[in-house]
């Protein structure tokens, strides 16, 4: 139950709206309706807010919730001695004035009645229908009894996967914690502080998701002032003072207002004030606080064009500060937002921040998918498909967030993870070279895009390539990428079993989203043996004998303590020439004989070591592939490379010089025998004109 009293602060934060007495609401809840033909009187500021919103609403389903919820709650009272109806009333009044329609509302009356009331979800369902009873149902909180310290996570994981299926749950949960932060006033400090953090960590980034900006900008001034209070009385000092020095929004309003007019373009300019967060950021961002600092122009129009017209004049008559300006009309926010935003500078250089759109756009700019009614009603009788709903809001970030709470299963896990990901507060749009779009957080990279799309198959990712170029998995994404995904053949396995080698410990260091982290998390846990670092197979003797190292199928006359390596410059492979050379600690490096670092080292009086091939036929060569530059090349080399049955060890992929791309590839052969063929494969590419052996000087 929710028993919060009125914050003594909390009441002149809603400048121009009609104060409103919830004592007098109480008693007239207690009294109940006047006549059996009207509605109580106690819901008449709920029906004319929902009245101007929504004009031919029925309103009598709304005041037989209230006879319900009345009846329910009768004897009930808040802490500060209200009674408890006031708070489902309040609530209902915050979404009516967003422009919430009829069921939410009907909702909203009831949301606590199964939770602290003998009403159940089966008499919501039986007198307001399976809607109505979804939403009291998702937004009613888990008994603690049933589940102790988990109770909390585990009902915002319930409220979550509600909101998959409707927002509207959401939509009454954040009006229902506004009104409870309003009336914290009464609570100990520390339940403040704890119910205030919670609001910051999760309700308060949820509402921004969402795009309800009426709510979330009070909220965060709610939380301000309970978990910063030093600042929020610094900051309210400062908005007390309001600086004078340069122009006031003002000045600068009409000066637009008569170049709109001058230019016949109808428009609303109106001055919006800052609230209490952001002039605290606007504060530390630029120090001394102007005049023009303290709010913006906010500009309204009838139709889209009309914003671009009002952002022309207003970047002729005034000087544009070009790095302001932002198009969230030709690229909408993904919480639905559309605006222009600028900044214009006066003949005195004072600063002004301006937001331009339709009276619809800030409509949905403060009300969110609170704006868009019942999202739900089907479009010219169609009915969603297989019974799915499709997602008003567009959010990718809902659908991740569904898809990794299945897999945080502990509730403490679920918690941190759910803070996190919100803590994300801006996402990008990548785009998958086979088609389609990911959504993911700002700061994402080519491991998140691979388990976005691939889900557990992205244990098999072994590289990228962003805007076509090859970039390793740690490379961070830009809004607008273009991303190829390059996977593993065969199954992930553990280390030591056939198939692809599966995620690194090193992962969790590139993953931002909860989905990759839980994943690689999960398979590192299943295969711990991942985590260690792999012994080296012992050779079989073979061809070694007393006296002679063998190594990579060769085998040379040295001492036995002596180490034998394959020289990098040259590659050599069977049945190529090849001698090798003493070099510093006692190693053998072996080359080719046609290598030019076998004169150099002839010319330092170095004798050469015999050396001969054994009988194994795998082998491992470097080969470079010169092309010209054209889309998919990199994906037909590989082709062409896999299917003359080589391993790519490593790749690399030199930045276009002249419009010719140089390739250079490891390569793991099982004959060396196949080495030509797979050479001519390569050349048989088109855009490709050389393939060649690696044969360059060895770095000094």
């Amino acid at each position: 139950m929710s028993a919060e009293a009125t914050s003594p602060g909390a009441r002149s934060r809603r400048r121009g709206r009609t104060s409103i007495d919830l004592r007098r609401l109480g008693r007239a809840a207690l009294l109940g309706p006047a006549s059996r033909d009207r509605l109580p009187d106690a819901i008449g500021h709920v029906a004319d807010a929902h009245r101007a919103h929504h004009p031919d609403a029925d309103l009598l389903v709304l005041g037989k919730a209230y006879v319900l919820a009345e009846m329910s709650h009768r004897g009930q009272f808040r802490k500060s001695g209200e009674p408890y109806i006031t708070h489902p009333l309040a609530v209902t009044l915050i979404l009516a004035e967003l422009g919430a329609e009829t069921t939410t509302l009907t909702a909203s009356l009831l949301h606590d009645t199964v939770e602290d009331t003998d009403v159940t979800l089966d008499q919501v369902r039986a007198e307001f229908g399976d809607e109505v009873c979804y939403l009291v149902d998702g937004v009613t909180k888990l008994e603690k009894v049933d589940y102790g310290a988990a109770a909390e996570p585990e009902t915002f994981r319930k409220m979550l996967v509600a909101t998959g299926n409707d927002v509207r749950v959401m939509s009454i949960k954040l009006a229902d914690r506004l009104h409870n932060m309003r009336t914290l006033g009464v609570m100990r400090p520390e339940k403040q502080a704890r119910i205030a953090k919670v609001t910051h960590d999760v309700l308060i980034p949820l509402a921004e998701r969402l795009g309800v900006q009426a709510l979330k900008t009070e909220l965060e001034d709610l939380v301000f002032v309970i978990l910063q209070p030093e600042e929020y009385e610094r900051t309210r000092a400062v908005i007390a003072d309001r600086a004078t020095t340069g122009p006031s929004l003002d000045t600068i309003a009409e000066d637009v207002r008569r170049t709109l007019r001058e230019a016949d373009i109808s428009a609303e300019v109106v001055i919006r004030p800052r609230h209490f967060v952001s002039v605290h950021r606007a504060r530390l961002k630029r120090g001394e606080m102007r005049g023009t600092d303290f709010g913006r122009l906010l500009v309204l129009v009838g139709e889209d064009a009309d914003c671009y017209a009002v952002l022309g004049e207003l970047h002729t008559c005034f000087t544009p500060v070009i790095s302001e300006f932002k198009d969230f009309i030709a690229a909408p926010k993904y919480n639905l937002y559309q605006s222009l935003h600028t900044a214009v500078a006066g003949l005195d250089g004072a600063v002004v921040e301006v937001l331009i759109r339709t009276h619809q756009m800030h409509r949905v700019a403060e009300a969110g998918v609170v704006a868009l009614g019942n999202p739900y009603t089907p479009v010219d009788g169609a009915e969603p498909a297989d019974g799915e709903r499709a997602d008003p809001t567009r959010p990718g970030w809902l659908s991740r967030l569904l898809a990794w709470q299945e897999s945080a299963t502990d509730p403490d896990t679920f918690w941190t993870t759910l803070r996190a990901d919100l803590a994300q507060d801006r996402e990008i749009s990548v785009f998958p070279a086979d088609g389609g779009m990911l959504g993911l957080p700002a700061g994402a990279t080519c491991v998140d895009a691979a388990y976005a799309q691939y889900g557990d198959g992205a244990h098999g990712c072994i590289g990228a390539r962003v805007n076509g170029r090859l970039a390793t998995l740690s490379t961070v994404l830009a809004d607008g990428d273009t991303v190829q995904l390059l996977l593993a053949q065969g199954p992930v396995q553990a280390p030591g079993d056939s198939g692809g080698p599966g995620p690194s410990p090193e992962w969790l260091d590139h993953a931002r989203t909860p989905a990759a982290r839980i994943a690689i998390a999960g398979w590192l846990a299943a295969n711990p043996e991942s985590l260690k670092v792999p012994e080296s197979e012992p050779r079989a003797p073979g061809a070694v004998t007393a006296g002679r190292r063998g190594v990579a199928n060769v085998v040379v006359d040295v001492p036995e303590d002596a180490t034998v390596r394959l020289a990098g410059c040259c590659t050599p492979v069977p049945p190529d020439d090849v001698t090798g050379f003493l070099v510093r600690g006692g190693a053998v490096t072996v080359h080719r004989a046609e290598c030019s670092a076998v004169g150099r080292m002839a010319a330092l009086g170095r004798s050469p070591v015999a050396v001969n091939w054994g009988d194994e036929a795998e082998c491992r060569v470097t080969l470079y592939a010169e092309s010209f530059g054209r889309p998919r090349l990199l994906a037909d080399l590989t082709e062409a490379i896999a299917t003359a049955g080589a391993a790519i060890v490593s790749a690399n992929v030199e930045p276009p010089s002249e419009q010719r791309v140089r390739h250079t590839y490891t390569l793991q052969l099982p004959d060396a025998a196949g080495l030509a063929g797979l050479m001519r494969a390569m050349r048989d590419v088109p855009g490709v004109f050389d393939v060649r052996r690696a044969q360059h000087e060895p770095a000094s």
